[in-house]
C-alpha cells in the first residue's frame, strides 16, 4: 500500500493519494519497452519507492531496470515534486 503524499504550504494542503501515485510509477515503468508492472508491485513510502516487474525475454534486464528507475523518478518530480530517495526495481518474472 502506498502512503499519500502531503504537502503542507502557506496556502494551504495539498494531499495526492497513493492511488495517484502508484498510477504514476506504473505508467512510467510501462514505457519502457518490454515491461508490464505486476498486479500488485508498485510502493512508495517515505520517498522510497518500489516496482517489481515481468519483463519481456532476452531484454538485458540490468539495462531496463535502470530505464525503469530514470523514468519513474522523472515522471514523480514532473507530476507531483516528488525527488524519491530510491527506486527499487525487481525483476520477478521473464515473459
Amino acid at each position: 500500500m502506498t502512503d499519500p503524499l502531503v504537502v503542507s504550504e502557506d496556502g494551504g494542503t495539498i494531499t495526492i493519494a497513493g492511488d495517484v501515485l502508484d498510477r504514476i510509477v506504473r505508467r512510467a515503468a510501462e514505457e519502457v519497452d518490454g515491461v508490464k508492472v505486476r498486479r500488485r508491485g508498485v510502493e512508495v513510502r517515505s520517498g522510497r519507492v518500489t516496482v517489481a516487474l515481468d519483463v519481456r525475454y532476452g531484454e538485458a534486464l540490468a539495462a531496463v531496470g535502470e530505464d525503469v528507475q530514470a523514468r519513474v523518478a522523472e515522471s514523480l518530480r514532473a507530476s507531483c515534486d516528488l525527488q524519491p530517495a530510491a527506486v527499487d526495481v525487481s525483476v520477478e518474472e521473464l515473459t
